[in-house]
């Protein structure tokens, strides 16, 4: 197996970010966001490949999220998998971009942290922190394996 480069991970990110928005415009559209989130995660995560430890941003009953059902109900609360869940993919984020603060690659695997933000249907932004972690799969195809995001400390 190829070892990860930095560029995959920045590649992955875009990919990340273009498909929150691309949920985002199908629920705006009243299009079928589900399927749009189910191919997302589908793509982008490794719950197919094996654990994928999932700590979204606004979750505090069922704060981790060790599936799919799981991950999918976080994006667009339409399984009742987590009845807290409003669907943070389809709050009309209409662009995501990522500032890493560093990424570090070790042979098949990855890490990034920083900030992402979320530009809001009104044009502002929304500022996230996150860790994420990364594994070449069988095909060579990156894959989240780790996800952590909180909202910036507010003293």
């Amino acid at each position: 197996m190829s070892d990860i480069t930095k560029d995959q991970i920045v590649e992955a990110q875009q990919a990340w970010g273009d498909g929150i928005v691309r949920i985002a415009k199908a629920h705006t559209d009243g299009e079928n966001f589900e399927q749009v989130a189910r191919d997302h995660i589908e793509t982008l995560y490794g719950y197919a490949q094996g654990p994928v430890l999932f700590k979204p941003t606004l979750a505090a009953e069922a704060q981790f999220r060790s599936s799919f059902e799981g991950a999918l109900s976080y994006f667009v609360a339409t399984n009742n998998e987590c009845p807290e869940d409003k669907g943070f993919a389809i709050k009309g984020w209409t662009a995501v971009r990522f500032e890493n603060v560093d990424i570090i690659t070790s042979g098949s695997t990855a890490m990034a942290m920083g900030n992402y933000f979320f530009t809001t249907p009104e044009g502002d932004e929304v500022k996230v922190e996150y860790s994420f972690g990364y594994a070449l799969d069988a095909d060579g195809n990156v894959r989240i394996n780790l996800h952590h995001s909180s909202m910036p400390y507010a003293p």
